[in-house]
């Protein structure tokens, strides 16, 4: 059965194509509060759930230890773009812990955002891992493993004491054993599980509001969402939705992308978390569906309200810089109340 049509693609006035794909909204108990599609369909969260990978940064000690920074803690949840601020505060990270980008296991690639990339090959250089949009998550990895003691050599292997960490630090979150979940790799080398998304949901909202965590945590993640309202910037980068909405709403929403179009966020304030993927993978998609929901979740003011829309419904513009069409969520989308 296919899923639902969550975005509309428009030209001249009707509809050129359309997005399918699942959402669902829920509470720390699991209790579902809004959905459209099977929310018990499995997907790969894969960087959507780096936050909760970072829980295990936190709870090691290693953010004291070295005192990292808000900026440290929110480029350790971050599919940053590569830009050169992202790259420096990786290597400052790694620096903190007594390591360097050689340990890094994240492989390289040219940075996300095209500026980034075109300066870096002007100036005769090529990317290293510290580009990758994962560095600064592995060197938060790298942090946590040294603090625990272990040799950071083969932190991305499942076997890993790191990872086997940081894969309890999601079943707690998610309510999952995930022994026997599906088990991929990630783009950046790391264990990624497939996960149905009324879990991913819960995970969320644990995430938001502690419920579900111990002490310690529940502790942990406030830090993390506390750094990230801080240092929106390090999470994403220039002129990317993550950025942009935690930089207009603070910690009313902690919102992450993840690969293949999939979106999570946390409203804490609501005690509700939020699991979304597109089927095609449309990142185009999977932002309009994530601000439509912040916006029927969130009571929002006029400043906060204009941003939020314009994520939700953007133009199609030619070359020649005429808007030729619209990007908007479905009406059933739309419709729904929270």
């Amino acid at each position: 059965m296919s899923e639902p049509v969550l975005v509309e693609v428009t030209r001249g006035g009707i509809v050129e194509s359309a997005h399918r794909g699942t959402l669902v909204v829920a509470d720390a108990d699991g209790r579902i509060v809004a959905a459209l599609g099977d929310g018990e369909r499995r997907a790969f969260p894969r960087s959507a759930v780096k936050a909760l990978q970072a829980l295990v940064l936190m709870e090691s000690g290693a953010a004291d230890r070295f005192g990292l920074d808000d900026a440290d803690i929110a480029l350790a949840c971050a599919s940053h773009s590569g830009e050169e601020v992202h790259a420096t505060q990786a290597l400052s990270m790694l620096k903190k812990a007594g390591q360097t980008a050689t340990c890094l296991e994240c492989g390289a690639h040219w940075p996300m955002r095209e500026e980034a990339a075109r300066a870096l090959a002007a100036a005769g250089r090529k990317p290293s891992a510290l580009h990758n949009n994962c560095s600064g998550k592995h060197a938060g990895f790298i942090c946590a493993a040294v603090t625990m003691g272990e040799d950071p050599k083969g932190y991305v292997r499942p076997d890993h004491p790191l990872q086997r960490a940081v894969t309890a630090a999601l079943e707690t979150s998610l309510g999952l054993d995930l022994s026997d979940a599906p088990r991929g790799v990630d783009g950046c080398s790391i264990p990624t599980y497939a996960v149905p998304l009324a879990a991913l949901a819960r995970g969320f909202a644990r995430f938001g509001t502690g419920m579900g965590y111990g002490r310690e945590r529940a502790r942990a993640a406030a830090r993390i969402r506390q750094a990230v309202a801080a240092a929106p910037f390090m999470v994403a980068g220039s002129n990317r939705f993550d950025t942009t909405i935690m930089r207009a709403l603070g910690q009313r929403a902690f919102v992450k992308t993840g690969a293949e179009g999939v979106y999570c966020a946390a409203l804490p304030e609501q005690g509700l978390g939020i699991a979304l993927k597109i089927d095609d993978g449309a990142k185009r998609a999977s932002a309009a569906v994530m601000a439509s929901l912040i916006a029927a979740c969130l009571p929002l003011d006029a400043a906060q309200g204009t941003v939020v829309a314009a994520a939700m419904d953007t133009p199609l513009v030619n070359w020649n810089g005429i808007e030729v069409g619209r990007v908007r969520p479905s009406a059933a989308v739309r419709a729904l109340s929270v």
